[in-house]
């Protein structure tokens, strides 16, 4: 089986080398807006070709797999629709849906039906494809949010590749999908970004960082991710992210409020059951810098 992959990063490279593990894709051929990435990666031997175009990278392929930043997979969709086989395979591995899947269904024509919209909840501490592991998906989960014009066939191998490397599948509506990735995904990744800017402005932000311990490092690990991907993440899935953004700032004021005032019970209700919460939920696996 022929793999398309267009976009060489961390998690674009990870799903190559992990299909190629399973049997799923015996030959890549990679593609990336940045060329120097493609060719990091078949320097590395992620992929088998770096193509110097999508249509080049597209010919005969069973799958296409876009994992390019949110943003930039408008115009890909665009190519993948005029040149994808009639019986190659669509995917991606956005993290927001609605938006993305609206530009899919209007660049792909009759190709929307063969498109399955995917998310895989994994990462990695660096981005680039030279940190790619074919066992990043080991245990994670894959979102899928099929339409009502994605065809069976399509989301069944598309599923089952992924199932293969070890993920387990859950399918939901694009809709629930951002919402749910707004809270646990979107919002965390902006307030780390926010936490360690602030500080790094201020007169004395240096002095304070050389003393940040472990709780800081393990609240900002998230801030060293891609600031354009981010970006294109926050945007496509604003509407969703402005609410928690919008619940996320009343927490605070009554954080400030219960500060300000010497408010011990409202400080220690809080705590309480966030710390209950925390040590009770069961979390899911692969919430690194994950991609796009």
């Amino acid at each position: 089986m022929k793999l398309a992959l267009l976009g060489c990063g961390l998690l674009g490279g990870s799903l190559a080398a992990a299909w190629r593990k399973s049997g799923r894709a015996d030959h890549v051929v990679g593609y990336d807006l940045a060329a120097d990435r493609s060719q990091r990666a078949a320097a590395l031997g992620i992929v088998d070709r770096a193509a110097s175009c999508v249509a080049e990278a597209v010919a005969d392929a069973d799958y296409i797999a876009l994992a390019t930043p949110v943003g930039s997979m408008a115009s890909l969709f665009l190519e993948v629709g005029r040149h994808a086989p009639e019986a190659a395979i669509i995917t991606d591995v956005g993290s927001t849906k609605v938006e993305l899947i609206h530009r899919a269904r209007e660049a792909l024509g009759e190709a929307f039906a063969r498109f399955v919209p995917a998310h895989p909840i994994a990462g990695g501490a660096l981005p680039g494809v030279e940190h790619a592991s074919a066992d990043l998906f080991r245990g994670c989960w894959v979102i899928t949010t099929p339409q009502a014009q994605t065809r069976a066939d399509a989301l069944e191998r598309i599923e089952s590749n992924w199932t293969a490397c070890g993920a387990s599948i859950e399918r939901m509506s694009a809709q629930e999908h951002d919402r749910i990735f707004a809270s646990v995904s979107h919002l965390p990744h902006l307030l780390a970004f926010a936490l360690v800017q602030m500080l790094a402005a201020q007169p004395d932000g240096s002095r304070k960082l050389h003393f940040a311990g472990a709780g800081f490092r393990d609240f900002t690990r998230i801030a060293a991710s891609d600031a354009t991907m981010w970006r294109d993440i926050a945007l496509a899935n604003r509407a969703a992210l402005a609410l928690e953004l919008d619940q996320y700032r009343h927490q605070l004021e009554t954080l400030q409020s219960a500060v300000e005032s010497g408010d011990a019970a409202t400080l220690e209700r809080i705590f309480t059951e966030a710390s209950r919460v925390r040590r009770e939920q069961s979390f899911g696996t692969g919430d690194g810098n994950h991609e796009f």
